[in-house]
């Protein structure tokens, strides 16, 4: 792909403010979760988030535990050498799985802190934009990690926090309390979303994007692959589908007659993407972004063609109509449902 479709892109793609913040977010991210590692090269690593800054990408995500720290040295590093204007790029970080012994994992006002501290020292930055809670911490009271992400924030250690893979109603507590004592609330959440997987960001969220403003950014929007339409003839073996371990654990699952259910309805969706003119992948993707609550869509990749790919989906925002979103959602029959009207009159 040439110098001009990569200038295609970033004339051509969105920005969003992330929920009712005054940031503005890409609408395509980058996250560095299972590509970037020890066994992942500087130079590969450097032309994927150079190739996404140079397609409009203005937004980049990692965290403590990636490759076991190795994710923020690399993006570190990249952007040393890349010497992009710190105004011109978003970095987040998120923190809990800081390592094996007991105050190197959690959200307590120490390991928030200290862990803070190791992520900005591998990123070689004074600053990360957005610190998440990578998971919820039912040992520590959500008022700790409340007054530990202020400090940070009040330290100049990040500008905003935000929670992954949190419940509606933890989020609602963490912002209750915040407002309460005068604090900056969490303005985001990082859940999972896609094709096949909806019910969160669709339907326990609902409220959360109407009465607190809350912004998105999504991750998985490919299913770990499983939408790329690589496996819709089947799953072969060496594939991700066989490694035992996480994160693909999961998709072992999908060896079984559900699985087969799934792959049924993937081909129809490929179908619905060749009708519009894109691949299947590009079609998932362009789905996410329709939702409006959605602030970014994080891609991964582990090639730089893959990314491009990913990126030429930009192409084709208009085509998705709301004829096209009613296809696939007649096809899945996934879509969640509102909540029911019990009065009788």
């Amino acid at each position: 792909m040439s110098e001009r479709d990569i200038s295609d892109f970033k004339e051509h793609m969105p920005y969003r403010f992330l929920g009712k913040t005054g940031l503005k977010v890409s609408a395509f991210g980058f996250g560095s979760w299972v590509n970037f590692d020890k066994d992942q090269s500087f130079d590969t690593a450097y032309d994927l988030m150079k190739t996404a800054f140079d397609s409009g990408i203005n937004y980049f995500d990692t965290a403590e535990n990636y490759g076991e720290g190795e994710a923020e040295v690399l993006v570190g590093k990249i952007l040393k050498k890349a010497e992009w204007d710190r105004e011109d790029y978003v970095i987040s970080t998120k923190l809990f799985f800081g390592g094996k012994t007991p105050n190197k994992q959690g959200l307590s006002r120490k390991h928030i802190i200290e862990g803070m501290k190791k992520s900005l020292k591998r990123l070689q930055l004074e600053y990360v934009d957005i610190v998440f809670c990578h998971r919820p911490d039912i040992d520590t009271p959500i008022e700790e990690t409340v007054f530990a992400m202020n400090y940070l924030i009040n330290k100049g250690m990040a500008l905003y926090w935000g929670t992954s893979e949190w419940h509606a109603q933890d989020i609602t507590l963490a912002i209750e309390i915040a407002k309460r004592h005068s604090l900056i609330p969490p303005v985001v959440e990082q859940p999972q979303y896609n094709l096949l997987s909806r019910k969160k960001v669709e339907f326990e969220f609902k409220k959360l994007y109407k009465r607190f403003g809350l912004g998105t950014t999504v991750y998985s929007p490919l299913a770990m692959g499983l939408l790329t339409g690589k496996y819709n003839k089947g799953i072969p073996s060496g594939t991700r589908f066989d490694e035992a371990g996480y994160p693909y654990k999961w998709l072992k699952a999908l060896k079984s007659d559900q699985g087969d259910e799934i792959i049924a309805k993937l081909n129809k969706i490929d179908s619905v993407a060749k009708d519009v003119g894109c691949s299947m992948a590009q079609l998932s993707l362009l789905w996410c972004l329709k939702n409006e609550n959605v602030s970014t869509v994080l891609l991964g990749a582990s090639k730089v063609e893959q990314l491009r790919e990913n990126l030429g989906a930009l192409k084709f925002v208009d085509k998705i109509t709301p004829e096209v979103l009613e296809r696939v959602n007649d096809i899945l029959g996934n879509e969640p449902k509102p909540l029911m009207h019990h009065r009788c009159c």
